[in-house]
């Protein structure tokens, strides 16, 4: 028995190692891995949109928060300070709009004064033509001195002159309304962009509080109270944490093989005792050198074959029932089932 040992043995390590190797290209030609893998989720900034001084922050770094929830709070006295400006700006507009139209209505009543005045002096200057013509007459038949001759059209020629007079002033008086119509309409859009001006300032304000876009738990915070703030900077970021997904990179040799659909395996290398169930949504139209920062370019001189990878994004299955052990960033194993 003893001498058959070495050969039972044999046989022992050669039958496991055929069942071992053909166990693994069962898996292999029904499956295809990576360990290239992570969870990805929405990553949301929370940005200001004016500028000043933060008074309150309401949130501490990983806090849970909801939607519309407030976050931080900026100072808006300089705010209110600037809409009073503006406001008393727009009462002294309201009071130029005013003498605007008081004016024109002024020249309108000068106007209709010239018109009569003019009317009256035609009718004087008519009737010293009338009054001149018939003394001419008299003057030739002796009925009057030439002195009364001479004062009659003496008088008519006064009356023509203060005519002309009048039709000058009048023409003048009318070609001041065009300036003075302009001047009003100007002052009345002034008017509008100052109350356009004020609903902008108004607006402003409500920017004060800054509210959070969407529910989840923010990151680290990087503003405390006092602390001055540009529009659009940064402040914190929300991760949406009711939404995952995973990103796997297989490489372009296994590509072939996936299908959208597939049903996939997934465990975490931070939990590998909580395996998960995962279906592929898409496969990238790219690999992902090419849509890096500095994708490589072949036609440099340089060129090494390097097998490219290709993200697949797969999802996770009743993320609800694991969404306390997932987590953005963590890594994890992927396997495909390949079904023919």
């Amino acid at each position: 028995m003893k001498k058959h040992l070495p050969k039972l043995i044999l046989l022992l390590v050669l039958g496991t190692a055929a069942y071992v190797g053909y166990q693994k290209y069962s898996y292999n030609k029904t499956h295809e891995d990576t360990d290239n893998a992570q969870i990805e989720t929405y990553f949301v900034p929370v940005l200001p949109r004016i500028a000043g001084y933060v008074k309150t922050v309401a949130v501490k770094d990983y806090d849970q928060v909801s939607q519309n929830e407030v976050l931080a709070e900026i100072d808006t006295e300089e705010g209110k300070l600037t809409l009073a400006e503006l406001e008393a700006d727009l009462a002294q507009s309201n009071t130029d709009v005013e003498n605007a139209s008081a004016t024109i209505d002024n020249l309108n009543a000068t106007l209709r004064s010239a018109e009569a005045n003019l009317k009256t002096s035609a009718l004087r200057r008519d009737k010293a033509k009338k009054d001149a013509d018939r003394d001419a007459v008299l003057l030739a038949d002796n009925a009057i001195t030439r002195k009364q001759a001479d004062d009659s059209r003496s008088n008519y020629d006064i009356l023509v002159a203060q005519y002309e007079g009048g039709q000058a002033d009048l023409a003048a008086a009318r070609s001041r309304m065009p300036i003075l119509t302009a001047a009003s309409r100007k002052t009345t859009a002034m008017l509008d962009v100052k109350r356009v001006k004020i609903q902008q300032q108004k607006l402003k304000l409500t920017y004060a509080k800054v509210y959070a876009p969407i529910s989840g738990k923010i990151g680290r915070k990087s503003i405390e109270a006092g602390q001055f703030v540009q529009a659009g900077q940064p402040l914190m970021t929300i991760v949406k944490d009711s939404v995952f997904w995973v990103v796997a990179n297989f490489k372009e040799t296994q590509v072939n093989r996936l299908k959208i659909g597939a049903e996939t395996e997934l465990k975490l290398d931070a939990y590998p005792n909580a395996p998960l169930k995962g279906r592929i949504l898409s496969i990238a139209e790219s690999t992902g050198a090419k849509t890096s920062l500095l994708p490589p370019d072949n036609a440099s001189g340089n060129f090494v074959k390097v097998t490219q990878r290709v993200p697949v994004k797969i999802e996770i299955l009743d993320v609800a029932k694991h969404r306390d052990i997932l987590r953005a960033g963590l890594s994890l194993e992927v396997s495909v089932l390949i079904k023919d």
